[in-house]
C-alpha cells in the first residue's frame, strides 16, 4: 500500500482539511504517480457539498492531475518511472461495451469510473482525486505530457479543455464555421482557445460589458452583450454553431434564434433540467438541434494535449496553495477566478496530518 496525504471533504457542510489514507499497491498494469499539479473543477465543489446527492465522505476531490510516474506494474508497456503523465475525470470503464470499443469510454454503457467518488471496478473501494501528493491509475487512463507543454496550465485541460475540444471535434466544427460561445468562464474561455485552433470565427455571448474586452483578449473575434436586445436582434440567424458553457438554468431561446438553419446548439454546462422551456417552434421551422456532450475519451484527450503543445495553447490559471482551497471553493463561486485555479502539490508536503 502507498500511504498518500491530501485535502478531503468530510461532510457536505464541513470545509476540506488534511485526511491520510491509504493507496492501493500497483496492479500488474497500474502506473503509479506523484502528483505535482491538480486543478480546480466547480464539479469538485458540488461534489463536496453533494450538490448531487452522490457523495460518500470522506472524497478527496480533483480530477485535472498532472505528475510524474514513480512505478509501474509488470504489465505496463507504455509508461516508465520519471515520465510526466496526466489523469483527468476517469480512471477507468468496462472496456468492452460498444463505447469502449469506439474510443469514447466516457460514454461507457456500464458508466465509466469517475476519478474520484466512485467504487473501483476491482476491489469496491472509493477512488480518490488529485487533492493529493499520489495516485494509482491503470495505465490505459494515463497521458502522456507532450515535450515542451506548461505542466501547472495543462492541468485544467484535462477537464475544461477536453469538455470543450470534444464536441468542437465530434461535430466537424473549422475553418468557415462561425461559432458562439456562450459564457466566458473556465470552459468558455477554452472554447474560444480550440475553436480559433480549428479555425472558426468566434463570437462571444455574455451578460457582461465588463467582459468585452477579456474575450477579445483571448481571441475572440467578436463580442455580443446578450442582455442587450439589439445586439442579439443583429446576430440572428448567423451561427452554424453554439457551444454553450453556462452551468445553471437559463433561456436557450435567444441563441436558438441566432442559429443559422440546420444549426447546433451543443450544452457542456449545463447539467439541470432545462427551464424555461425550449420554444419547438425554433427547432422545427429550421431543422435545429439541441445536443449534449461530455468530456472526452481517451485517445482523443491525448489529441488535444498534443495539440495544445504544439500550438502553444493554455488554460489561463491562478495557483493555489492547498491550504487556501476553501478560500479558493468560495471565490470560484463568485466568479473570482480567471479562469481556473491549480493546486502546486509542493504546498501540501509537511501540511496533510
Amino acid at each position: 500500500m502507498i500511504q498518500a496525504k491530501s485535502f478531503a471533504a468530510f461532510a457536505a457542510d464541513k470545509p476540506l482539511a488534511p485526511f491520510s489514507f491509504e493507496r492501493r499497491a500497483p496492479r500488474p498494469d497500474d502506473v503509479a504517480i506523484e502528483i505535482l499539479y491538480c486543478g480546480v473543477c466547480h464539479s469538485d465543489l458540488h461534489f463536496a457539498r453533494n450538490d448531487w446527492g452522490m457523495s460518500q465522505y470522506p472524497v478527496v476531490p480533483g480530477h485535472e492531475i498532472v505528475g510524474r510516474v514513480t512505478g509501474v506494474g509488470e504489465k505496463v508497456s507504455r509508461f516508465k518511472a520519471g515520465d510526466l503523465v496526466g489523469v483527468g475525470c476517469m480512471v477507468d470503464s468496462c472496456r468492452s461495451c460498444a463505447a469502449c470499443n469506439d474510443g469514447v469510454e466516457q460514454y461507457c454503457l456500464e458508466g465509466f469510473t469517475m476519478t474520484y467518488g466512485g467504487p473501483d471496478r476491482v476491489d469496491g473501494t472509493l477512488t480518490q482525486g488529485g487533492y493529493s501528493d499520489s495516485i494509482v491509475v491503470s495505465e490505459h487512463f494515463v497521458l502522456k505530457m507532450p515535450d515542451g507543454i506548461d505542466l501547472a496550465s495543462a492541468a485544467p485541460i484535462l477537464c475544461a479543455g477536453i469538455t470543450t475540444y470534444s464536441p468542437l471535434k465530434h461535430y466537424g466544427v473549422k475553418s468557415g464555421h462561425k461559432l458562439g460561445v456562450i459564457g466566458m468562464g473556465g470552459l468558455g474561455h477554452m472554447g474560444v482557445k480550440l475553436a480559433k485552433a480549428l479555425g472558426a470565427e468566434v463570437t462571444v455571448f455574455t451578460r457582461s460589458n465588463a467582459k468585452v474586452e477579456e474575450a477579445k483578449r483571448n481571441g475572440a473575434d467578436h463580442v455580443v452583450v446578450s442582455s442587450d436586445p439589439a445586439q442579439m436582434d443583429a446576430v440572428a440567424a448567423s451561427f452554424d454553431f453554439m457551444l454553450d458553457t453556462v452551468p445553471v438554468q437559463h433561456d436557450l431561446n435567444p441563441y436558438l434564434n441566432a442559429l443559422k438553419y440546420d444549426g447546433t446548439h451543443i450544452l457542456v454546462g449545463l447539467l439541470e433540467p432545462i427551464e424555461p422551456a425550449i420554444e419547438a417552434f425554433n427547432l422545427v421551422f429550421k431543422r435545429r438541434v439541441v445536443a449534449g456532450s461530455l468530456i472526452g475519451g481517451i485517445a482523443e484527450t491525448q489529441e488535444l494535449l498534443d495539440l495544445c503543445a504544439e500550438q502553444g495553447i493554455t488554460c489561463d490559471v491562478e495557483m493555489l496553495d492547498i491550504n487556501d482551497i476553501n478560500q479558493g471553493f468560495e471565490r470560484m463561486e463568485k466568479g473570482d477566478v480567471r479562469y481556473r485555479f491549480v493546486i502546486d502539490m509542493a504546498t501540501l508536503k509537511g501540511d496533510a496530518a
